[in-house]
């Protein structure tokens, strides 16, 4: 949409030491005004023309009565505006200056000033003639040791942070805030919802009485505090919509508030939740934690003509943002669906000294504050000192708007902006086969218009001849696309989109095998120990009473000292805890899946060969405190396992696993094994997803590679710990010393990728401690191959709300997994590409 032209209108109020009418001011002064295009006052040479950047010739306008305002009035027009979005916030500066009437300057102000059109269409919200989508977050105010007092220097870091990971939208939850932050978002482009400080939470604890928003006597109040919002903030274009404020009932009140704004500035939309978010003193139907289901069904009904735009979603408490990608599967596909805000921006924790010196991350309760909500002030997508969390890497990735798609062999590149081309953009593609990079380069393309597509045929792809000669099981294609020119908010070649997507392979998924035979096999029962190796290479003990490992070594060098064991229970999340009695953490409990003892129904030496041994072991599963007389049968069981290792001459050793749960059993945390490494073990490389902390719900953001990291380094530190730092989908990993020696693992014959954790926090720990700096690192690294892991969660964090596909129900389950040991000559990779068949 082309706009030809905007009328300038502004309105001027004189304060003077006594009354006077509007002609003896006008027969003594003189008021101008000027409206700036500023663009050539940075230009290089440093040099600017102030006359030709006077873009509009604004004129005082004669008293009218269509004019409701006391002051004086200047009217002007300009020509071909350049218009204010959040893709691009183009400003103007406006002038107003007082002169005597000999000419002097008695005062002058200046603001900038964008001019755009915000309007509203059947399920639509436009901007500029556009239907922008919110990629919004809600924010309060916070500083990590100032609390509510604002610094410039924290707004602009906010800023540049959002804009940074693909954020055009702001809530200003749930007040007014500072004036600087306004100018701020003009001037970076950040799509706002400006809120009225008014909320009743928790009234209903008071229903005696009449509500506020029903109440006559309240309706002065809170249309001051309205009226006030709209007044002070009314010429920011950041503001598209004007918010009522935040769960405060409903009533006529609001009808009043809604009604005062409909009249006073048409050129907004009104935005407010309560009531049920679809009262008439709303345009935009505006759910909180609306599932994704129930928003689909919404804007598929004809009846309702408003867009759907979530004030607030994905509650980002902890180790969260599960799901998000459903959220905008829906959004991205479904007309009338328009985005939405995340709650919320930043954790509300307070930098805390404790007695010896040492500081932390306090919350409420920590400072002797009786009532309080405890961690309930921690849902943020960064920490307070504004270091992100994991899941700000998923939220980028689902708002970039340069989306990359693959269907049959056709590679599809669109540019979802609705003003921006990709003529700033520089694209890049690699391709990996198995983890291996096959080839890079760059991706030569024309400019993308805004709302438009271009499509690359795999024959005529740069990549077509890595691609075509490439025999991988797995091969990814990544292109990414970068900034070429600095920004007010970031520097060149800062990463805008990047996607991953899965070419076909030209060979078939077929069941993974090793070759065996070779190396004998030396094996003995010694007492309780059954011992299995190969000259000095590796030796494996396992003790007969417990079934489990006692000890790894590889060429003399300990690597395993405690495993393997069954592992069900994961130390609960913030939304593993949300719901109360009939939360997962709770159900976990009341079902003693947190208290599980393994006690073994038998171990045997199942199978001897010159080259393999194999060993078999069932444990029965039951609550701590249970079955101390245990005899061999299976009382109060909640699991049977089975774990059959095939140990081979050549060090490998392939763990087939079946699991038996009881059927009574709630959604399981987990189905995997752990087991116990040397602390040494620190150095751990894995083909998988990463290379940053992801599960199964949300890991859309984090591509399949090769990556490394220290194992420390994995520990994510949650204000509140709890289940941390897993990574998805691995294929393989290793663990290994700094000398080379370790072990290898992997999935092995039709089992699917697994989840992996290593920590040198135990879950135990995990689960006791309230604040990360109250853990104790322990002397091993724990680690955790889970067949199965469930979902994170966190459509909200009051409800047990992990969607179904991502929930473990207590049913059978078989897995295999493949170890061997590790020297500083073998490679993960080489070990992982011997149990592929050609």
């Amino acid at each position: 949409m082309v706009f030809f032209y905007a009328l300038i209108q502004v309105e001027v109020k004189i304060d003077t030491s006594r009354e006077a009418s509007k002609d003896s001011v006008l027969a003594n002064f003189v008021i101008e005004a000027a409206l700036y295009d500023t663009r050539s006052w940075y230009s290089h040479d440093g040099i600017s023309d102030l006359l030709s950047s006077n873009v509009a010739n604004i004129k005082l306008s004669p008293p009218s009565a269509s004019v409701d305002f006391p002051g004086y009035v200047l009217e002007g027009k300009l020509e071909m505006p350049r218009l204010w979005s959040a893709e691009q916030p183009n400003l103007y500066t406006l002038v107003v200056i007082l002169k005597d009437a000999s000419g002097l300057v008695v005062d002058c102000e200046s603001c900038l000033v964008g001019i755009r059109q915000v309007s509203k269409a059947p399920k639509q919200l436009l901007v500029n003639g556009h239907p922008v989508v919110i990629r919004g977050v809600n924010r309060h105010e916070h500083h990590p040791r100032l609390g509510k007092t604002n610094l410039e220097s924290c707004m602009i870091k906010d800023l540049v942070l959002m804009k940074q990971n693909n954020i055009n939208a702001v809530r200003n939850s749930h007040y007014p805030q500072h004036p600087r932050w306004y100018e701020l978002c003009d001037l970076f482009g950040m799509y706002m919802i400006d809120e009225a400080n008014i909320e009743t939470h928790g009234f209903y604890f008071s229903g005696h009485l009449k509500h506020p928003a029903s109440e006559p006597s309240w309706a002065t109040a809170m249309m001051d505090r309205v009226i006030g919002m709209v007044e002070r903030d009314k010429n920011h274009a950041s503001i598209i919509c004007w918010s009522l404020g935040n769960e405060a009932g409903y009533g006529p009140n609001h009808s009043a508030s809604a009604g005062w704004i409909r009249g006073n500035d048409p050129s907004r939309l009104i935005h407010y939740e309560g009531g049920g978010s679809r009262t008439p003193s709303t345009d935009i139907v505006c759910p909180m934690y609306m599932r994704v289901w129930d928003i689909v069904k919404i804007a598929k009904n004809p009846a309702e003509t408003r867009p759907l735009i979530l004030c607030e979603y994905s509650h980002a408490m902890g180790n969260s943002n599960g799901n998000l990608h459903e959220y905008w599967e829906a959004i991205d596909n479904t007309f009338g669906l328009q985005g939405g805000f995340i709650w919320d921006w930043a954790d509300l924790g307070l930098l805390k000294e404790s007695a010896d010196g040492s500081k932390h991350w306090a919350y409420g309760g920590d400072f002797g504050d009786t009532p309080n909500d405890s961690n309930f002030c921690l849902n943020g997508l960064i920490w307070p000192d504004r270091t992100p969390h994991p899941a700000l890497h998923e939220v980028k990735y689902l708002y970039q708007t340069i989306k990359v798609s693959i269907r049959e062999s056709m590679v599809k590149i669109t540019n979802t902006n609705f003003f921006e081309t990709t003529e700033q953009l520089d694209f890049t593609w690699v391709l990996h086969g198995d983890g291996c990079m096959l080839g890079s380069g760059v991706l030569s393309l024309p400019v993308i218009q805004p709302q438009s597509s271009y499509d690359i045929e795999l024959k005529s792809s740069p990549w077509y001849s890595q691609w075509a000669s490439c025999s991988a099981e797995e091969i990814f294609l990544t292109i990414t696309g970068k900034l070429l020119d600095s920004t007010r908010w970031v520097e060149a070649g800062h990463v805008v989109s990047s996607t991953q997507v899965q070419l076909p392979s030209k060979r078939e998924t077929i069941r993974h095998v090793i070759k065996t035979g070779g190396a004998v096999i030396r094996h003995e029962t010694i007492g309780d120990t059954i011992l299995v190796s190969h000259q000095n290479d590796w030796e494996i003990k396992f003790d007969i009473q417990t079934g489990a490992v006692e000890s790894w070594k590889v060429n003399g060098v300990p690597v395993m000292n405690k495993g393997i064991f069954p592992c069900f229970w994961r130390a609960p999340t913030d939304n593993d805890k949300g719901g109360g009695e009939s939360s997962y953490y709770s159900r976990w409990k009341a079902a003693h899946i947190d208290s599980l003892l393994f006690h073994t129904k038998g171990c045997s030496t199942q199978n001897v060969a010159d080259d393999l041994v194999k060993i078999a072991v069932v444990y029965f599963g039951v609550p701590k405190g249970e079955g101390s007389s245990f005899e061999k049968e299976k009382p109060n069981a909640l699991f049977e396992i089975e774990l059959v290792y095939t140990i081979y001459g050549s060090g490998n050793v392939i763990i087939e696993c079946n699991v038996k749960p009881n059927a009574d059993l709630p959604p399981l945390p987990r189905v995997g094994v752990e087991f116990h490494l040397e602390k040494s073990m620190e150095n751990i490389k894995w083909y998988g997803r990463g290379p940053f902390e992801c599960y199964p719900d949300r890991k859309a953001a984090a591509h399949v590679g090769v990556y490394d990291q220290k194992a420390g380094d994995l520990h994510v530190p949650y204000i509140v710990p709890g289940e941390c730092g897993g990574r998805a989908d691995v294929r393989w990993v290793t663990f290994q010393n700094k000398e080379g020696f370790g072990i290898y693992a992997s999935m092995y014959d039709n089992s699917p990728p697994m989840q992996m954790n290593a920590s040198y926090y135990t879950t135990t720990e995990l689960n006791r401690a309230t604040h990360n700096e109250d853990l104790l690192k322990g002397d091993i690294i724990e680690v955790h191959l889970d067949h199965k892991h469930m979902g994170l969660g966190g459509d909200d964090s009051w409800t047990p709300c992990v969607h179904d596909k991502y929930l473990i129900p207590a049913v059978r389950y078989s897995f295999c997994i493949r170890l061997c040991p590790l020297t500083a000559a073998s490679s993960g990779h080489d070990i992982y590409k011997s149990q592929l068949q050609n």
